[in-house]
């Protein structure tokens, strides 16, 4: 959940890394810094707060000289934000400068061996320990200290490392955390992700867990933990760099959900040929889809939701029992997981490090593991049997939009796709259904062009300290991620109900001034839906619907009615959260909330 650039090249190093820094500060802004080696020694800034403070402290990078460089922004884990515990951590001799993401789980028994052999430490980090470790076990050779090191560590990290006894090289490692190598004619770059780099390549390289780099300024070398070369494909990135800056738009958020539109077209379009579903990531036989027993899907946060809405589909389309899973919860639930059966990973980043943990227990259990992700050759993708991709492109702003909204259009196709191999969907529906998959990106277009109503709603109730959504069947499903994007960009508190539910206790918190949003697009549960707003109307709230455009009945029952246009059943929980975001984002907004950077939140969540 931090962010590392590095950069050896032709260049001055420090405004390459605070610019990649930047493109990465979704990762991480608890704290920053950057760490240059100017020819005879290593020059280190570190700055508590956003980038833009370590910007100030070294005058955007002028005031730190030489080619060869480290940074870091970080989402805190051991010890709070501040100067002291940010990275980079350099030993006693300031020889060695280290940046890290992920966790070294046993660091306490690390650092108290280090302490008894002279050793002080100055930070509160579990990174400090590598540093330390690497000043130990150092006799001249950067290498083989760096391998004694990680062969004592236990945990996720991804590195980048500096030796001011060796101005030819820079050096990296991985293990579990995300790690990418940049090539290009002016230098070589380590980063966390492309946005980073995408600016000065488009040539890059993914790191494989345990495997070293040597990194000069025009070559780049890989190692296996025994120092034998490795070789790798080089990758060439079809991203245009606008497509990591904001385009215009004042935050990132909003760029991405207007981006919805292309992102669930290049989903789709590529993987329907003549009418037909062609889904050849899942590399399972007809027979075999068949014989499936049973699905788990396995997620967290939005992508959880987006499972939630796929066990509503699959169940319906394909008749095959799917249950959901908090990735966090899998693997110590003691599941009932055979071959018979078909694991969903789903996975934005393809890094969460609860999914993959749950997604190896699957496998182990006997599962086939299917993963839905966003990022191309990461941890997840690689590791699971068969990869369905996105392509949902760069999303920087925390609070996903286009990575959720193609994640459930991904989870569509399967549905589909197994419904028509087990005889369980009729053509009939399945090509009304392929139909009306494709008018889905037009569809939000529409939505997307009444924003000005939805944020006049949304400044009416800015100042709101609780709401509650509420929806039935598959409209609770999309409520739970309508409810998730108001609380983490607003910090307005917000939850998610079953309408069903509600007289169960819940609707002892509702009082008058309480604003009830009802997702209410199921077209056979209209009636039931509306009797649970007249009862929290009844009790003094607010309630704004978002239904179906041909339902005007509805606003006897509401205060206010945003319409969506009118779709397959299935596909409203695509369709509906399209004004709740836009909804969230107005409410942040107006509250004067870092939309795209929410507190305490980073993007890839690496750590359990």
């Amino acid at each position: 959940m931090c962010g590392i650039v590095g950069y050896i090249g032709k260049d001055q190093a420090a405004p390459i890394l605070l610019d990649g820094l930047t493109k990465l500060e979704y990762r991480g802004y608890d704290s920053a810094g950057v760490a240059v080696f100017d020819g005879e020694a290593i020059k280190m800034v570190k700055a508590k707060g956003k980038i833009d403070n370590l910007k100030s402290r070294c005058n955007n990078g002028e005031s730190l000289k030489g080619t060869q460089g480290i940074g870091h922004t970080r989402w805190a884990t051991h010890g709070e934000p501040s100067d002291l515990n940010a990275h980079p951590h350099m030993n006693a001799k300031e020889t060695l400068s280290v940046v890290h993401n992920g966790i070294i789980e046993n660091f306490l028994e690390l650092k108290e061996k280090l302490q008894k052999r002279g050793y002080t430490f100055l930070s509160d980090t579990d990174t400090e320990v590598i540093v330390q470790l690497l000043d130990f076990y150092y006799k001249g050779d950067i290498l083989s200290a760096l391998v004694e090191t990680l062969r004592r560590v236990e945990g996720s990290y991804s590195l980048g490392i500096l030796d001011a006894d060796d101005s030819e090289h820079i050096y990296a490692a991985k293990k579990d955390s995300p790690l990418i190598i940049g090539i290009s004619e002016s230098g070589n770059f380590v980063a966390s992700d492309i946005p980073a780099i995408l600016k000065y390549t488009d040539k890059v390289i993914i790191l494989e867990d345990n495997e070293i780099v040597r990194l000069s300024r025009d070559s780049v070398e890989i190692f296996n933990m025994d120092l034998e070369p490795v070789d790798k494909e080089i990758m060439t990135i079809d991203w245009d760099i606008s497509a990591a800056e904001k385009g215009g738009y004042e935050h990132f958020m909003m760029k991405e959900i207007h981006e919805q539109p292309k992102a669930i077209r290049d989903c789709i379009s590529p993987r329907i040929k003549d009418s037909e579903i062609m889904l050849h990531e899942l590399r399972l036989t007809e027979d075999e889809i068949k014989d499936l027993k049973k699905v788990n899907i396995i997620a967290c946060g939005s992508a959880y939701h987006a499972g939630c809405v796929g066990k509503y589909v699959l169940e319906e389309c394909a008749r095959i029992p799917t249950e959901v899973f908090l990735a966090s919860e899998f693997r110590y639930s003691d599941p009932v997981v055979d071959e018979g059966t078909l694991a969903i990973i789903i996975s934005q980043s393809g890094e969460t490090a609860d999914t993959k943990a749950a997604m190896k227990e699957a496998k182990r259990l006997g599962a086939r593991t299917f993963a839905i992700v966003n990022a191309v050759g990461s941890s997840i993708a690689r590791e699971s049997d068969d990869v369905m991709y996105t392509w949902a492109g760069p999303e920087i702003a925390v609070a996903t939009t286009k990575g959720y909204t193609t994640q459930v259009c991904s989870l569509y196709l399967l549905a589909m796709y197994m419904g028509k191999i087990r005889g369980t969907l009729p053509d009939e529906s399945y090509a009304e259904m392929l139909k009306e998959l494709l008018l889905l990106p037009e569809k939000i277009e529409s939505i997307l062009s009444e924003k000005e109503h939805i944020q006049y709603i949304a400044n009416r109730f800015s100042g709101l300290k609780d709401v509650f959504f509420i929806g039935r069947n598959i409209d609770y499903s999309a409520a739970l991620e309508a409810s998730l994007k108001l609380k983490e960009i607003s910090y307005v508190h917000s939850d998610a109900y079953a309408a069903g539910e509600l007289k169960h206790g819940t609707i002892s918190l509702i009082e008058k001034g309480t604003l009830v949003i009802s997702l209410a697009t199921q077209e056979k549960l209209y009636g039931k839906i509306v009797s649970n707003m007249i009862e929290v109307r009844a009790r003094g709230a607010f309630v704004m619907a978002v239904t179906n455009e041909d339902n005007k009945a509805i606003e006897e029952s509401s205060d206010y009615a945003l319409y969506i246009p009118k779709t397959h059943h299935s596909f409203t929980a695509v369709l509906s959260v399209i004004p709740c975001q836009l909804f969230a984002y107005y409410v942040a907004v107006e509250k004067g909330c870092d939309v795209d950077k929410p507190r305490n939140l980073a993007k890839s969540v690496t750590v359990e």
